[in-house]
């Protein structure tokens, strides 16, 4: 039978909840497999896995379990190996790497921050610091409204300077919340967003952490942050050889 991976931990990490369930219907029964110093958070894999509400929680239920404990690098959602030998055998064959990351994300958790524009507010802003906007906007409003090829020119040149913002805001934002963290991951871009970002917090430096997301709140009044966390560190496992040989995966956990 498949194995479902949540999570890799250290083999002397307090032991988890008697009975404690997993993903799937009937939920699973979690167990743990050992290797050396190492230990994998499992159970068996439910058929015909998919991403609902139900087992997403259920992840993200037993990693916070787990994490209690003490440093558990987290799976994404799905990840699933084709039987308990293969999750024992990576964890033998990259022990040097999972002790590495243990040690690297002991103490420290992660917050995920995304940002998009206030749209009146944005443009506002980008008409008050650009002259050739205002004055074309001014010209066509003493013109009753300008021209078709006048508002073209105006609409062309406003989305270009918004453009533009989206970029120095993305880049402004990160930078100021980077000293309150230990290291940053730049999630994938998308057009829903402007700025999305994920920062390795120490658990003790939390409030700083959020202290800094208010200030550039209140110094970035055109923006909407959102801030996620704190979450298990799934940015920062490195999931090239923290995957699990044989596993496929899924949907990701809601970390990103």
């Amino acid at each position: 039978m498949s194995t479902y991976v949540y999570g890799i931990t250290t083999r002397s990490h307090p032991a988890l909840p008697e009975g404690m369930t997993g993903v799937g219907e009937p939920a699973r029964t979690v167990r743990v497999l050992t290797a050396g110093d190492l230990a994998a958070v499992v159970s068996d894999a439910p058929e015909d896995l998919r991403p609902k509400r139900r087992d997403l929680l259920a992840h993200q239920n037993v990693l916070a379990e787990a994490g209690a404990g003490g440093c558990v690098l987290p799976m994404r959602f799905g990840s699933v190996a084709t039987d308990d030998d293969a999750v024992v055998q990576v964890l033998t064959e990259r022990a040097d790497h999972y002790a590495e990351r243990l040690r690297e994300l002991d103490g420290k958790v992660e917050y995920n921050v995304k940002a998009t524009h206030v749209e009146e507010a944005v443009l506002h802003l980008v008409m008050a610091e650009n002259t050739e906007a205002r004055a074309l906007a001014e010209a066509n409003r003493r013109a009753g409204g300008g021209s078709y090829d006048d508002k073209i020119r105006l609409g062309e040149l406003v989305a270009h300077l918004v453009k533009a913002k989206e970029s120095d805001d993305a880049e402004q934002v990160r930078d100021l919340l980077a000293p309150a963290a230990s290291a940053i991951s730049v999630g994938p871009e998308s057009t829903g967003w402007l700025l999305n970002v994920s920062y390795l917090v120490p658990r003790d430096s939390a409030e700083r952490f959020l202290a800094a997301v208010e200030e550039v709140r209140q110094s970035h009044p055109h923006l909407d942050l959102s801030v996620h966390g704190p979450l298990p560190p799934y940015s920062f496992v490195d999931p090239g050889p923290a995957q699990p040989a044989g596993t496929t995966t899924g949907a990701d956990a809601g970390a990103r």
